[in-house]
């Protein structure tokens, strides 16, 4: 009876009749339309029903597969997908679950074309929006499906092209139903991931392209879309546009590690491609994550590499360009100080020739070169980070640089390492160069907040230093410091031409903040310029930035009483070409007339005094005919026309300070100042600096404990201050900072050229000074304290105070409780 049941289908369930309704008997009749419209209506008039039609639809997919009839079962699939479009109610869940398996049933298939059929419908299933979300449902194989898709090495590169833009599409498909889909299984998952970017990076670097297209790339051709390469780049900008603030980290492991395991650093173009399609595809407050992670990247390839490091710095300046819209983040400093370590460390790799510092065998060769390449690339990776801060925090970027540079001899912030002094100059070297990249384009209405003397002093002390590249570096921080309306450029040739107007300087009003900034800092500023006019190893470049200095200050910084000071420091450097006791070599004293000549030259014009213009112009007309070896035409030059001897450099040809102090009093300008000669005052920070000889830094280390020493510390009743007094103080500081320096050369002189045994004596004279202070106070301080059981005699008839423990101390009654 049963049987008679089951063979007539009159009796068989109506959606079962309805299904089978829809296949015809020639699978390639298609879809019989009518019937598919009875079935889709019975779908959504009892929608308890969906499961049934699901799991039986399933069945004979399944039994269509196993025999091959593929008609049949693109016609399931078809069906599916329009029961799947058609019914959005809360009893599609059951039905997805049988969709599902009947997709993982083709995708599982060998043939090609049901792998592309399978996939197709579940980018369908993936665009539908569910009303109710599904908490068992799990993706897993089809992330692992797909992946694996988008490796295929099918031999046919058409049908091996189609199969892997199909797992790129499956991907973007289970990306799109997962992300927004809390109950889901997480799509960011480590495990997830590292399927995912890897797939899709291989893709990307299959193509030929090697520059990333622009943020918001346009709707692409159909030709476009074709492109393994190009859908490839849209699902990867899309799965990162969706990335949330927790998730950056997980999106972009896997891309660093892809790059590790291909060795794709070294090429650059792709590593830089990659990250460029990140950084523009992610919101931009994230940007500082992916930042940080290169940055953490970068340490943990320390020891790998000079090219693989290379890649990575290269990587870290395209993508700190491209976040200079947003921020590079809350940790600033910190991406300085890996960029900083990593200087220091390709400096001491250099050096020492090997990773480890040993010389085993089986360690890396250090290539110079490429060690050379990276600082340079790390240099201007701190500069492009550099240029998307603000003032303030390149303010304190510098500071932070300048605290990492060592100075011999003081202090080294850096760790010690084993290449020794060479080592420490490269790094002085390579952190001023950072210095001057930070510092370029630098611009800032109040100096003084910007250039603390913290950051200043130091900077100025390495302008006294025997190197001539670290000078030159000082000098060229100063003057990107300095010069806040490009006039920098417009001093780059010194000459002595008659009319600069040609060279359009902008010159703006000296503000009080400037003002206040120059009465601070324009000694330092003068010494130093003097004592590296006074530098043997000074060439061309230091005389020629030192005249752009000059030249920067009285225009940038210039009041009435800072060109006076201006003018006197020209005119001792005149002295100083003349001075015989120096020992300059020739060219150095031309190179300092020369660059007299230019300096007065234009000063003359900016301050528009007749007779100061006549006077400068006469001496450098005398000079033109007579001596053309003092002038800057002549001696900056390629092949400098210099005189053998400049013992005859006399009268006409010199700058006068009489006749320029009588033309500038006439018009108004302190005429005393001017008739003062500039004389340097040479400090402590000045022969620390130099560093010549152990003598040196021991007399001034004596000096400063004589200056400081007790005996010289006398009481003196306090005196009243009137007008007198002041004055007095004023008149006499002249001739008592005479006294002052000639109490200090004595006192070099004397540690210098006395004999051993007397410096030993004055010392030790001194030692027992102070041991006879120190055991005074110790009697003052350390006695024993008062018994109440009052003195016991000694054996020899003296009272002798003892200490008794206060345990034994006998106190009065009421004392005790």
């Amino acid at each position: 009876m049963y049987g008679v049941c089951g063979c007539c289908g009159a009796l068989r369930p109506r959606y079962k009749r309805l299904v089978d309704n829809i296949f015809p008997e020639d699978p390639e009749d298609g879809l019989v339309k009518a019937n598919m419209e009875k079935l889709t209506f019975y779908a959504l008039s009892a929608p308890e029903k969906l499961d049934r039609i699901g799991a039986y639809l399933s069945e004979r997919l399944s039994r269509d597969v196993a025999r091959h009839r593929y008609g049949y079962v693109c016609i399931a699939m078809e069906a599916l997908d329009q029961l799947l479009m058609a019914c959005h109610c809360q009893s599609i869940n059951l039905f997805v679950e049988s969709f599902l398996k009947m997709v993982r049933k083709l995708l599982e298939s060998d043939k090609p074309s049901l792998q592309i059929l399978g996939t197709n419908s579940f980018v369908k299933f993936a665009n539908i929006e569910e009303d109710t979300p599904s908490y068992h449902r799990s993706y897993d194989f089809f992330v692992s499906r797909f992946s694996e898709m988008c490796h295929s090495g099918y031999e046919d590169p058409d049908i091996r092209t189609k199969i892997r833009m199909a797992g790129i599409k499956g991907l973007q498909g289970v990306v799109r139903k997962t992300v927004n889909d809390e109950l889901q299984a997480n799509i960011w998952d480590p495990q997830h991931m590292d399927k995912i970017v890897p797939s899709l990076l291989f893709n990307l670097q299959s193509g030929e392209r090697t520059e990333s297209r622009s943020p918001s790339p346009l709707q692409a051709s159909e030709k476009e879309k074709e492109s393994p390469v190009e859908l490839t780049e849209r699902c990867f900008r899309e799965l990162l546009g969706r990335a949330a603030y927790g998730n950056i980290k997980n999106a972009v492991t896997p891309v660093l590690m892809h790059l590790d395991n291909h060795s794709l650093w070294e090429g650059k173009t792709f590593a830089v491609r990659c990250f460029k399609i990140i950084m523009y595809s992610i919101q931009s407050q994230h940007s500082h994550l992916v930042i940080q992670q290169l940055l953490g990247h970068l340490d943990a390839n320390s020891k790998n590499s000079a090219t693989v490091r290379a890649g990575i710095v290269e990587v870290l300046l395209e993508a700190a360009a491209i976040a200079a819209s947003g921020s590079v983040g809350p940790t600033v400093l910190e991406v300085f100080n890996t960029l900083l370590r990593q200087l220091r460390l390709s400096v001491d790799y250099e050096l020492t020739g090997s990773y480890d510092g040993s010389t085993n065998i089986g360690t890396k060769i250090i290539k110079a070169h490429e060690e050379r390449q990276l600082q340079e690339a790390v240099i201007r990776t701190i500069g492009s980070f550099a240029n998307t801060l603000p003032t303030y925090q390149r303010s304190e970027v510098m500071l932070f640089i300048m605290g990492k540079i060592p100075v011999p001899g003081i202090h080294l912030t850096l760790p010690s390492s084993d290449s020794g002094p060479e080592g420490t100059r490269m790094i002085q070297v390579m952190l001023l160069k950072s210095l001057v990249q930070v510092t370029a384009g630098f611009q800032t209405t109040n100096m003084l907040t910007a250039l603390p003397s913290s950051f200043l002093e130091p900077l100025l002390s390495f302008s006294l230093t025997e190197d001539p590249e670290v000078r030159l570096l000082v000098l060229q921080i100063l003057l990107s410091l300095i010069d806040r309306h490009e006039n920098r450029p417009k001093f780059a040739n010194m000459s002595s031409i008659s009319d600069i107007s040609v060279l359009k300087l902008k010159v703006d009003k000296c503000s009080r903040q400037d003002n206040l900034f120059m009465k601070k800092h324009a000694q330092q500023l003068y010494r130093h310029i003097y004592l590296g006019c006074k530098e043997e190893s000074s060439g061309r470049e230091h005389y020629e930035t030192l005249f752009a200095l000059l030249g920067l200050l009285s225009v940038e910084l210039a009041n009435e009483e800072v060109v006076v000071d201006l003018i006197r420091l020209a005119l001792a450097l005149q002295d100083l070409a003349l001075s015989t006791d120096e020992a300059l070599p020739v060219y150095n004293r031309c190179a300092v007339h020369a660059l007299v000549a230019a300096y007065l030259n234009l000063i003359c014009q900016l301050t528009t005094v007749p007779a100061f213009c006549q006077h400068i112009h006469e001496v450098i007309e005398v000079r033109q005919k007579e001596s053309p070896y003092l002038l800057p035409e002549a001696v900056f030059v390629d092949s400098p026309k210099l005189h053998s001897s400049l013992d005859k450099v006399e009268g006409s040809v010199l700058f006068l300070q009489s006749k320029i102090t009588e033309s500038l009093g006439g018009s108004g300008y302190n005429t005393e100042r001017l008739a003062t000669p500039y004389v340097p005052q040479y400090t402590d920070e000045d022969r620390l600096s130099k560093r010549k000889s152990i003598g040196e830094t021991i007399s001034l280390q004596v000096e400063v404990e004589s200056r400081n020493s007790p005996e010289k510390e006398e009481r003196t009743p306090a005196e009243e201050i009137t007008f007198e007094t002041l004055k007095n103080a004023i008149v006499d500081s002249v001739g008592m900072e005479e006294q002052e320096r000639e109490r200090r050369r004595q006192v070099v002189e004397k540690f210098q050229k006395a004999p051993f045994e007397e410096i030993a004596a004055h010392c030790g004279a001194r030692a027992t000074q102070l041991q006879s202070k120190l055991n005074q106070i110790f009697e003052i301080t350390i006695r024993p304290p008062p018994s109440p059981s009052g003195t016991i005699s000694s054996g020899y008839g003296q009272s002798q105070s003892r200490s008794v423990p206060i345990y034994e101390m006998k106190f009065p009654d009421l004392c005790v409780y």
